[in-house]
């Protein structure tokens, strides 16, 4: 087996969207019900994705808005970035737009897009939105634990089809 790949991923949205929620549920297999504001948290976790090992290190951000000085160390080393709103909010979804802006102005790296149940925002407005900026995008629980795993998992294959390694399948927008 090739030596383990190190990934860093930062996990960014605007706040008590479930970043922290869907990150938990990856990492530990678990659903944290209580809401606890984050200032920043790094987790860690080994994952194999076709044949290739990849040790994770994942960035689970504070909230953020659309006046919110964009930290430069989330530019700093980082392959991947997961956009997470939440489809029962319009502030969060215009939010991950802002953050998205702020990120192209910084560097040019990959964006996946995240969303939790239930929903005012549309599968088809994320997806809409995904494809305006050439990134994958899912749909997600992290309570019910619903494609979780793929969500991580696809910003990897991203991060490797950016890089000409790995080639990943189309993502699809399914609801949940």
């Amino acid at each position: 087996m090739p030596q383990p790949k190190s990934r860093k991923i930062a996990i960014l949205g605007y706040r008590s969207v479930g970043k922290s929620s869907l990150t938990i549920q990856f990492v530990e297999g678990q659903f944290v019900d209580s809401y606890d504001p984050t200032i920043e948290n790094t987790f860690t976790k080994m994952i194999t994705i076709n044949g290739q090992e990849y040790h994770l290190q994942l960035v689970d951000t504070a909230g953020q808005d659309e006046y919110s000085i964009f930290p430069q160390t989330y530019s700093i080393d980082i392959n991947g970035y997961i956009l997470v709103y939440s489809v029962t909010s319009n502030k969060s979804f215009e939010v991950v737009q802002v953050i998205h802006e702020k990120l192209l102005d910084m560097v040019g790296k990959i964006y996946v897009l995240f969303a939790l149940c239930p929903r005012v925002i549309s599968c088809e407005e994320g997806k809409a939105l995904a494809d305006s900026w050439n990134a994958a995008f899912m749909e997600s629980s992290a309570k019910e634990n619903q494609t979780a795993v793929e969500v991580f998992k696809t910003m990897i294959l991203e991060a490797e089809k950016l890089e000409g390694g790995v080639q990943p399948g189309k993502t699809s927008c399914s609801l949940m």
